[in-house]
């Protein structure tokens, strides 16, 4: 089983190496966990849309110890996380890229949100969030979530260089933003952005204007080029 120190992101060598072989050999599903819960274990909670009240927190804490997910040691405050919930709150802490990508015009029992971990050892941590808040978190080899996020993106032939985002946004029946986010040693966060919109068989690509960063620009690109993009700006060191 394992273990993990609240707030930590060290994992011992040789259970990360046992990990990658078992994500060798397919998908490592993790389990699927609240909002709160989430919180409680101090995970991704900078992409949380707001943070969960004290109580809803509380009431989480209390059901992650009756199920035996977190504990503390005799004589220690300090808090540990066990088993896969352990697991996906190490390799969120070490990650230090991540791609959050959100979707208009899913289906009401689909994910919408879709986060992904890419780490150097060529395994990602996926997280799908549903309407209800669930994240469900799995490790999987980069391709393969890389693959798996390509087909819940829109997708088509390349956009005209001239299309105005604000009407073709409005219109389209399925769109997506893709922000690209990066820490460095100092924590300093720098994120990029990549909107997609599905218009008929086309899919349009805008990324934000470097003299006005609150207004999209038409990037041109074809479904190869902006998925090159993509994987380069979540490229694991």
């Amino acid at each position: 089983m394992t273990t993990a120190p609240a707030g930590k992101a060290t994992i011992p060598q040789e259970s990360l190496d046992a990990l990658v072989h078992l994500v060798e050999t397919g998908p490592v599903p993790l389990g699927g966990y609240t909002i709160a819960e989430v919180f409680a274990v101090g995970g991704i909670a900078h992409l949380l849309e707001a943070e969960p009240s004290a109580p809803v927190v509380g009431e989480a804490v209390r059901s992650l110890a009756a199920r035996n997910l977190i504990t503390t040691e005799d004589g220690s405050d300090e808090l540990q996380i066990r088993g896969d919930l352990g697991i996906a709150t190490v390799f969120q802490h070490r990650s230090r890229v991540i791609l959050d990508a959100r979707v208009t015009g899913s289906e009401p029992d689909h994910p919408w949100r879709f986060i992904l971990m890419p780490q150097p050892e060529n395994v990602t941590l996926e997280v799908l969030i549903d309407a209800l808040g669930i994240h469900f978190y799995s490790l999987r080899k980069t391709d393969n979530a890389f693959d798996r996020l390509w087909d819940r993106l829109p997708s088509g032939d390349r956009g005209p260089k001239d299309a105005d985002a604000t009407s073709i946004l409005a219109a389209s029946p399925k769109t997506a933003l893709v922000s690209v986010s990066r820490w460095d040693q100092a924590d300093n966060r720098d994120t990029t952005d990549v909107v997609l919109a599905q218009d008929d068989d086309r899919c349009h690509v805008f990324t934000r204007s470097p003299d006005d960063p609150a207004s999209l620009v038409p990037a041109h690109m074809d479904n190869d080029e902006w998925r090159d993009l993509l994987r380069k700006l979540a490229k694991a060191n």
